[in-house]
C-alpha cells in the first residue's frame, strides 16, 4: 500500500479531523468523534483494496499451519452469527483459507467468498471445495445478494470503510446482515500496551475502531445496529490452550481488568463485534 498523507476529514463524521495524536503519534483521532487512523497512512489514489504485502507473505507467512485454531475460531464465530439469524445464504469478504465458509456450509448454509491472496483461494477450493473469488471485495462482481454478509479482521485493512460498507450493503438482500470483527482500539490492552498493542501494527492496520465510531460509521452506511460488544482473546481459545500456565495468568489479568471471568464484555475486550441489518429507510438500494 502506497503511503501517503493522513485524510482531511474524518471518514466517520466528516468533520476536520484535529491534530490529536495517540500511541505516541503512531494513530491520528478525530477532534469531533472517537475515530482513529495510522498517522502515516490514507487512501491510496491507485484505488488498490487491501494491503497486498499482508496477504502474498507478511500476514500469512505461517497461516496454514495453524489450521485446527482457525477451525474453532470459524465455530466460535458462526455460533454468534446463529445466535442472532439463520441466514440461507452467506457471503464472506476477506475469507483466508475459507475455514468460516467451511463451517457455515456444514450448518446448511449456501456460502461464497471473495480473498486477495491467491494461495487461500487456492486452498479454500482445491482442500476444501469451496467457491472463492480471488481478488478485492469491493470490486468483485458478486450477483445474486445474499442474506448475510461478515468479515472477520478485514475492515481495518481496507482503504476506504465506507466504501466497503457501502459494497456489503449492496450485496445484501434488504433486512440482510452484516457480521463484522476487528480490533477494539478502547479495549484495556490497547491501553495497558500502548505502541506494542498486537492490534496496532501500523504497517498493515489503517483504521482503528470502539464501539461509537463503529456505530456511527455504519449507520451513516445504512446499516441498524442489532448487537455490538467485545470479547478477550481468551474466547477464541481451545480447551488445551486454556489449560497452559500462560493462560492461568492471562485469566488472573483478565480478572484484575474486567472484574469478571466472562469472555465477552460489554466494552473493553480486545476484539470488537458488531451484528447489525441493512436499513432501508431512505437509503438507496
Amino acid at each position: 500500500m502506497t503511503l501517503t498523507s493522513a485524510p482531511e476529514t474524518c471518514l466517520v463524521c466528516d468533520n476536520a479531523p484535529g491534530r490529536a495524536l495517540l500511541f505516541d503519534g503512531c494513530l491520528r483521532q478525530c477532534s469531533n468523534c472517537t475515530f482513529k487512523w495510522t498517522a502515516t497512512r490514507g487512501p491510496t489514489p491507485t484505488g488498490q483494496l487491501y494491503t497486498s504485502d499482508y496477504f502474498a507473505s507478511g500476514g500469512y507467512h505461517d497461516y496454514f499451519r495453524h489450521t485446527a485454531q482457525w477451525r474453532h475460531e470459524a465455530r466460535r464465530r458462526l455460533r454468534w452469527l446463529l445466535s442472532a439469524t439463520r441466514p440461507a445464504t452467506l457471503l464472506e469478504a476477506g475469507s483466508a483459507g475459507g475455514f468460516f465458509l467451511e463451517a457455515a456450509r456444514a450448518a446448511g448454509i449456501v456460502v461464497t467468498g471473495v480473498e486477495p491472496s491467491e494461495a487461500c483461494v487456492r486452498f479454500a477450493e482445491t482442500s476444501l471445495g469451496l467457491m472463492v473469488r480471488h481478488g478485492g471485495f469491493e470490486t468483485a462482481q458478486l450477483g445474486t445478494r445474499v442474506e448475510a454478509v461478515c468479515a472477520f479482521h478485514v475492515l481495518e485493512h481496507v482503504d476506504d470503510p465506507r466504501r466497503f460498507l457501502d459494497k456489503a450493503r449492496s450485496a445484501l438482500v434488504p433486512g440482510g446482515w452484516l457480521a463484522l470483527e476487528v480490533p477494539n482500539v478502547a479495549s484495556a490492552a490497547a491501553r495497558r500496551q500502548g505502541r506494542s498493542w498486537h492490534g496496532l501494527q501500523p504497517e498493515y492496520h489503517h483504521w482503528h475502531f470502539d464501539r461509537r465510531s463503529l456505530q456511527m460509521l455504519l449507520t451513516t452506511c445504512g446499516f441498524a445496529v442489532h448487537r455490538c460488544d467485545t470479547v478477550l482473546p481468551r474466547h477464541y481459545m481451545r480447551l488445551r490452550q486454556r489449560i497452559r500456565p500462560s493462560a492461568m495468568s492471562r485469566i488472573a489479568a483478565d480478572w484484575m481488568e474486567c472484574g469478571s471471568l466472562h469472555t465477552v464484555q460489554p466494552e473493553i475486550g480486545d476484539y470488537l463485534r458488531v451484528l447489525a441489518r441493512r436499513s432501508d429507510g431512505g437509503q438507496p438500494s
